[in-house]
């Protein structure tokens, strides 16, 4: 509507031009003044189209101007044409645009080499220079602000999309990091709790005697025990990771407390320098055995564990072999968070069974850490 009403006063305007010029005597013809009016209104008439049919305003624009050269020539209807060449340019194609440059360009050329021609005046060129101020110049500054409104459009577009990504950015780094912090949680809870939860429904479900039910019980205190000190040293890393301690459990050096509570026999066997591990390295490699002895506690048959940690120059490999598990794990949530701890550190890991076993294998390599 607000462009409707633009282009309304932009023809009343050249039509009022043309009426006070009209008034006032400035039309100097052979004929009646009145005669050079129509083609006023036919060309004022074109701004109207000026949004709507770039090219259909131009050729009826075009049209009131011969009409008015043949006429008389007047001024007022040349000055509105330039407003409709501007607005072709503006508002039509690019390619639109290119045909009036090239046209206005060659027509003034032309003029002006045909008046010197058949005038034999040098200064008939003035003609030719006239016709471009009334055509080449609009139809260059037309261009000249498409130009500029064309590139504005696009920075903003590029803003827009720049914010988008950022926003994709921001959302998937949110994702992952809620990702990362349930992988720390089930890691720090599901050993502890599984243990507690098997001991407790041994003692309940067999009388182990004094001695058995006393073990059972220091079983389930030490875990829970371990439990809320690894549980509590979360929440506070998350609310300032500044303030995570530099003793905070985890490591290829707590494996052996680690076994001790495991709820499980375990073999473990430890070779090369564990001080040389990277941190990330270390730490992955104690959640990857933690949940490897979490998923034989849940779902072995209590047998003997083997645990075998070799810290080369390269890589650190780990080996863990249970009882094979009767139960599917490899959707669990344990499992796809060892896959990812092995990923980010570009390694690999493997778990499955291997004859009447449970295999664990990772490798995780230095060389991306460092």
């Amino acid at each position: 509507m607000r462009g409707r009403a633009v282009d309304l006063v932009l023809a009343g305007s050249g039509l009022g031009l043309g009426a006070l010029m009209f008034a006032t005597g400035q039309y100097q013809a052979h004929v009646d003044a009145r005669w050079l009016f129509v083609p006023l209104v036919v060309c004022c008439g074109a701004l109207l189209l000026r949004r709507a049919a770039p090219l259909a305003s131009v050729l009826i624009g075009t049209a009131a101007v011969a009409g008015d050269i043949a006429i008389g020539p007047s001024l007022a209807t040349p000055l509105v044409y330039t407003q409709v060449l501007y607005d072709a340019c503006l508002h039509g194609t690019a390619r639109l645009a290119r045909v009036l440059l090239a046209a206005s360009v060659v027509g003034s050329v032309v003029t002006a080499v045909a008046c010197l021609v058949v005038l034999n005046d040098f200064r008939a060129v003035g003609l030719g220079v006239l016709l471009a101020l009334v055509t080449v110049v609009p139809v260059l500054t037309g261009t000249h602000v498409r130009h500029h409104r064309d590139q504005a459009a696009a920075a903003r577009r590029s803003a827009e999309q720049v914010a988008r990504l950022a926003e994709a950015d921001r959302a998937n780094a949110v994702a992952a990091e809620r990702a990362g912090m349930a992988r720390e949680l089930h890691d720090v809870i599901a050993n502890h709790l599984s243990a507690v939860a098997i001991h407790a429904t041994a003692a309940l479900s067999a009388d182990l005697g004094p001695g058995g039910t006393r073990a059972a019980l220091s079983v389930i205190r030490e875990n829970s025990v371990q439990g809320l000190a690894e549980m509590r040293r979360m929440v506070g890393f998350l609310r300032d990771p500044a303030a995570l301690p530099d003793n905070a459990p985890g490591g290829l050096g707590a494996l052996d407390d680690l076994v001790a509570r495991a709820g499980l026999p375990v073999r473990l066997e430890v070779r090369g320098a564990l001080q040389d591990v990277p941190v990330s390295v270390d730490l992955a490699a104690y959640r990857i055995v933690q949940e490897s002895l979490t998923n034989a506690l849940k779902h072995g048959d209590g047998g003997p564990v083997s645990v075998d940690v070799s810290c080369g120059p390269a890589a650190v490999t780990i080996t863990v072999r249970s009882r094979r598990q009767h139960q599917e794990i490899n959707q669990g949530a344990g499992l796809i968070g060892m896959h990812e701890r092995a990923a980010l550190l570009g390694g690999e890991l493997k778990a499955g069974p291997d004859d009447d076993t449970w295999v664990v294998e990772a490798r995780l390599p230095w060389e991306t850490t460092a």
